[in-house]
């Protein structure tokens, strides 16, 4: 990790920081997400950030998903293939060298697979692989277990209805998306037959924000505060007792995950999430490495004109699914 990651963020993302926490910092702070007009103003601001700042690559071929289960459960979303990949030519891709499962983040409750398709357009790019992004349900309107139930839904429709061999998948997240797929994982039937893989970028895993507020003493987060994370994925979780298994998740105390990968911001306030997620991954049994970028926003893979620092993160991310997918195949060979 020490030859990836440096040792100190480059003078244009630490400048992009400073930027963000002189106006985007001050600017959501002042809106109250709980009011329709303040659920659809934040929508707008993070699309528009994510539109300009982190556009989809060029070429990028979608396929809209909008279907049923045969237990009546939908699911939405989008198949993506980058460009200059393997599969992205044809009408209909193969899906036999593998498959990522991406799942978006913004606290339950802003975004959607649109907004996040420089991410997924970006790892189908690197990796050759399609990716399928999940359009969940978001809070207010839906709130917990939607989104859960939604992730889950997909996974079942991937691996039953596509015939997708869960050795062939690798899920990914950021953010909220990173507790949603979490969660996934440690279902029992996912866990019993689960996916080569795990890659998160600044996953969302103390919904008590107990970490941030810690983390927040050190430090501002340049993109937002704990406070307005807090009434944010409050939209999800109001009314539920905070102590449910589903939503604080138990991973130390669970089945070992699959190989993770996490990738966090040292300028962000999730970034002792993702200390304390690899913490207990490992303490499961599961294999998990961490990385911290020095001076780095939440997410800021999704960001590539803000920080030079996304491009090397993402090559590293596609190396190691490339090597996860890999380690999964021979395994599967051995067992016959």
């Amino acid at each position: 990790m020490d030859d990836v990651v440096p040792a100190r963020g480059s003078l244009r993302s630490r400048a992009a920081a400073a930027v963000s926490a002189l106006t985007v910092r001050p600017i959501t702070g002042l809106i109250p997400p709980e009011r329709a007009w303040g659920i659809w103003l934040s929508r707008q601001i993070v699309a528009r950030i994510m539109g300009t700042l982190g556009p989809s690559l060029a070429g990028t071929r979608v396929e809209q998903v909008d279907t049923k289960q045969p237990d009546g459960r939908r699911v939405k979303g989008e198949w993506v293939y980058g460009p200059r990949t393997p599969t992205s030519g044809i009408p209909r891709s193969s899906t036999s060298a593998g498959v990522i499962y991406y799942v978006h983040g913004s606290g339950f409750a802003v975004c959607s697979a649109k907004t996040h398709r420089r991410l997924t357009s970006w790892l189908s790019s690197l990796t050759g692989l399609p990716v399928f992004s999940l359009d969940y349900r978001l809070a207010p309107r839906y709130r917990f277990p939607a989104a859960a139930d939604d992730v889950r839904a997909g996974w079942d429709w991937l691996v039953s209805t596509c015939g997708i061999s869960p050795k062939r998948l690798v899920i990914a997240g950021d953010s909220a998306g990173g507790h949603l797929s979490v969660d996934l994982l440690l279902q029992r039937e996912v866990a019993a037959n689960p996916p080569a893989a795990q890659v998160l970028f600044s996953p969302l895993y103390d919904l008590s924000f107990a970490l941030c507020l810690e983390r927040e003493r050190l430090g501002r987060d340049p993109a937002g505060s704990a406070a307005g994370a807090m009434r944010l994925v409050g939209l999800y979780q109001d009314g539920v007792d905070p102590a449910h298994h589903r939503l604080k998740l138990n991973v130390a105390g669970g089945p070992p995950l699959p190989p993770t990968l996490i990738q966090a911001g040292g300028a962000e306030m999730l970034q002792d999430d993702a200390r304390q997620l690899d913490a207990d991954i490992r303490t499961a049994g599961g294999r998990c490495e961490l990385q911290i970028w020095p001076h780095q926003v939440h997410v800021f893979q999704a960001l590539p004109r803000m920080t030079p620092e996304a491009a090397k993160a993402m090559a590293y991310v596609a190396r190691f699914i490339a090597h996860a997918l890999q380690d999964a195949r021979a395994l599967a060979e051995e067992a016959g």
